[in-house]
């Protein structure tokens, strides 16, 4: 059995060590299916989620590997597997959890600052030069625009949409909920996750896998596991062209998608 750790923020070209992108993990994924004598994949999943495109194309590139050789593959939730995560997990063919595990968040969320009166206190000029109407939109050194929320929001509608397709067709009649339920951002134990045919069941790697293929099985980890100090605190790793405070918000943002679910 092929073992891949999905442990972290879902982000492009993350300069953190958590970080979860297709780049990072292409060549893991490779290497899983590889194996000699190969049964099944298993992914373990620690993830409050992040970037929808590259979640998407993440499961996208399992699936496509996994459909490629006949290889089942299992998905395994730790502490969390919400938004970007559960749309990870959704790639495997079953899916189980602690019967604690935060499971689903199935929305879009964007959040950003407001910056428009600390420019005035510094006493800084800025200046910005565009072409196109919208170049601007949502800057946080601007007063909100009622017009670019709206745009964002319907940014929003389709990526949400993208989301709601991709479960209804991995998970299929075994949802339970109605889908004001499922599919409004909210999340639940997976004791709850099992009930609303979220996830397939409560149990964890060596259990399942054990009693699925037996004592002798074995587990082959491919990526290494992400340590508790990285994860929670998310550090650069190397940020050359950018600044001190860009990486102290990014760290800060890392960390706030584990405070939410209490992480």
């Amino acid at each position: 059995m092929a073992v891949l750790r999905l442990n972290g923020v879902i982000a492009t070209g993350s300069r953190f060590r958590s970080g979860i992108n297709l780049a990072g993990l292409s060549s893991d994924l490779d290497r899983a299916y590889k194996l000699r004598n190969l049964k099944a994949v298993a992914l373990t999943i620690n993830s409050p989620g992040g970037s929808p495109v590259q979640s998407a194309l993440i499961a996208t590139r399992i699936r496509t590997l996994a459909d490629k050789k006949g290889i089942p593959v299992f998905a395994f939730a730790e502490d969390v597997a919400a938004s970007g995560g559960y749309w990870l997990a959704c790639s495997a063919d079953e899916i189980f959890a602690d019967q604690n595990s935060i499971i689903g968040s199935i929305g879009v969320i964007y959040a950003s600052f407001g910056f428009q009166g600390l420019l005035k206190w510094l006493g800084v000029e800025r200046r910005t030069y565009t072409r196109g109407d919208d170049k601007l939109m949502l800057d946080p050194f601007l007063e909100e625009d009622p017009g670019d929320v709206s745009r964002l929001q319907a940014l929003q509608t389709d990526v949400h949409d993208s989301f709601m397709t991709y479960v209804r067709e991995r998970r299929g009649v075994k949802l339970k909920g109605d889908d004001s339920q499922l599919f409004n951002g909210q999340v639940w134990t997976g004791k709850k996750a099992v009930e609303l045919g979220l996830i397939d069941g409560v149990g964890d790697l060596h259990s399942v896998l054990r009693q699925r293929y037996g004592d002798g099985v074995k587990l082959q980890v491919i990526n290494r596991r992400r340590g508790w100090f990285n994860r929670g605190l998310a550090l650069p790793v190397n940020n050359p062209n950018g600044t001190w405070i860009e990486d102290l918000i990014m760290a800060v943002e890392t960390r706030e998608y584990w405070r939410r679910f209490g992480l």
